[in-house]
């Protein structure tokens, strides 16, 4: 690899290994709680709002109410001594379980991923049975009938259903005190989509009743194990207002900026997997909300105004891309997203041909390598007439010794420097910008490789079981770091010694950082080693067939 690109790309994980260290730790209690648990949480929106985390700006004012629809007639559906029940609604995809208890979300399970213990995934957090605040509660200013509609007993449309792909079905549960508050809950599914439209309506004294909806605590169970991968263990809020996605990570909330106004759609997410709600377009609110009980962590919380539909499920690209509203943005592939995503498709065309992602990822390093061949070679031969001249480079230096402190001199060995490199041919920044444009496809390469659920848990060969983790062997890293050393020694340099032995420092110092990066990283930085090798190799002997020493004055 050739040492200018090196040297950035380590500048750039000195950035990002400081990043993860103190941004990506596990989740660690903090020291204060913001909302006590015991409270019933409010209208998600209080106040002033702001549009993202940065800016506060008034709330819009509330459009007016439509019409009413009339309240259903009471029922008796929840009288005393009616007793709880589950409700059963699997797909090919997931299992989901309600409970009439408030027509709240006990349990919803990805059936085509697993956990650590390789077991079907539960989104649902174990910790809203401890607490008794599970997913699709309800919110309102009323902390009374709150309370009321999430210990109510509502009747369930059907004990259970069970989807084909491609077949909907629907839950209904309604709700009566008989007297002065009615609800409805009603979820409509579709087999084989992680998808699921929602409407929720409750009135009071027969005038209609706007509530929040909440997901929490959390999203998952992460293990010890899961907590100590640190892209894993990042969890918080992601919400899509004004075309971009602000994001609110658990360890660093902030209780002045969690709340939104003129909301798209809001979701609390970890790195693979995501709870999104679709809001009404240009009306949507949305708050993330720290809340506590005494002997526990603090926990958090997802408020949303009248979601209409929701996704719960893995963070796939072409599955957020169905589900449309631009909620394939969830995914934080990074600054260079654009490219990260072309990637993407790239590594998932090559899996079809090889149905490994191992050798998916080694086939996208060869093709990168191909297509960055006439740049890479084209900064080689500059970089070899570089090093051609440093004899001379070196003979205007010395000629102009005062130059760090005499103005004039430094000017006039820099342009007799330009003389030099004009009339031999040589363009000083010939090595480098080929460099800079490789620079954002390794970073693309790198988001790609962290955020795309395709990795995790995807097997590789022999000790190298899941691509999204790092090497427990540290075989590959290892392996990294000598390929990389191998490279440089033969790549030219116009350093000078001192320097050039500084450069030789740097596979260890990459061999550092990428030790406990995914190992689906490490592999395509060591085949990129390895073919840099062989193309090196090739590139030299065409430089001696065909000389490219410096023109002679």
């Amino acid at each position: 690899m050739e040492k200018r690109l090196i040297l950035a790309i380590v500048l750039s994980f000195l950035v990002l290994f400081g990043y993860t260290a103190l941004f990506n730790k596990p989740n660690k209690p903090a020291a204060a709680p913001s909302v006590p648990l015991e409270t019933a949480p409010v209208s998600p929106v209080p106040g002033t709002v702001g549009q993202g985390p940065a800016e506060t700006k008034p709330a819009a004012a509330e459009a007016k109410p439509a019409p009413a629809e009339p309240a259903p007639a009471p029922s008796q559906a929840s009288i005393a001594g009616k007793a709880e029940t589950d409700v059963v609604v699997e797909t090919s995809l997931f299992r989901a379980v309600w409970s009439n208890k408030g027509g709240v979300l006990k349990s919803w399970v990805l059936k085509e991923h697993k956990n650590s213990a390789k077991e079907p995934l539960e989104l649902v957090p174990a910790l809203a049975a401890e607490i008794g605040r599970y997913p699709f509660s309800l919110g309102f200013d009323d902390a009374a009938l709150a309370g009321a509609l999430n210990t109510a007993l509502f009747e369930a449309s059907t004990a259970s259903l069970d989807l084909a792909d491609g077949a909907g079905g629907e839950l209904r549960f309604t709700y009566s005190d008989g007297s002065s508050v009615q609800a409805e809950k009603t979820f409509r599914f579709s087999g084989g989509s992680y998808a699921l439209a929602i409407e929720i309506r409750v009135w009071k004294n027969g005038q209609p009743a706007s509530p929040s909806v909440l997901w929490g605590p959390g999203i998952s169970n992460l293990s010890a194990v899961d907590m100590k991968q640190s892209f894993s263990a990042a969890r918080g809020s992601a919400v899509y207002t004004g075309g971009k996605v602000f994001r609110m990570n658990e360890r660093k909330f902030k209780p002045g900026a969690n709340t939104y106004n003129f909301v798209d759609w809001a979701a609390y997410e970890e790195n693979y997997f995501v709870a999104l709600f679709l809001l009404p377009s240009q009306k949507g609110q949305a708050a993330f909300l720290q809340e506590t009980v005494e002997g526990r962590a603090p926990t958090y919380f997802l408020y949303v105004t009248e979601p209409r539909q929701a996704f719960i499920g893995p963070k796939g690209a072409d599955d957020l891309k169905a589900f449309g509203h631009n909620a394939k943005k969830v995914i934080n592939f990074g600054f260079f997203g654009s490219i990260a995503e072309i990637l993407l498709v790239a590594v998932k065309f090559f899996y079809k041909l090889v149905p490994n992602w191992g050798a998916a990822i080694i086939i996208l390093t060869i093709v990168i390598k191909l297509l960055f061949f006439p740049l890479t070679y084209s900064s080689t031969k500059s970089m070899a007439k570089m090093a051609d001249l440093q004899p001379k480079v070196k003979a205007i230096r010395a000629k102009y010794k005062k130059s760090k402190t005499d103005i004039e001199q430094r000017r006039q060995m820099n342009e007799e420097m330009m003389r030099l490199y004009k009339e031999q041919g040589v363009n000083p920044a010939g090595g480098c910008l080929p460099l800079l444009i490789q620079l954002p496809v390794f970073w693309g390469v790198f988001r790609m490789l962290v955020v795309a659920v395709e990795f995790r848990h995807a097997p590789f060969a022999l000790w190298i079981t899941d691509l999204s983790v790092k090497d427990p062997y540290y075989v590959t890293p290892i392996l990294m770091g000598i390929t990389q050393y191998i490279s440089q020694k033969m790549t030219p340099s116009s350093a000078d010694p001192s320097q050039a032995k500084i450069m030789l420092f740097m596979p260890v110092v990459m061999t550092f950082f990428f030790k406990d990066f995914q190992s689906g990283l490490v592999l395509y930085w060591l085949m990129t080693n390895i073919l840099q090798i062989g193309q090196q190799a090739l590139m030299n002997k065409m430089m001696h067939r065909h000389p490219v020493t410096a023109k002679a004055r």
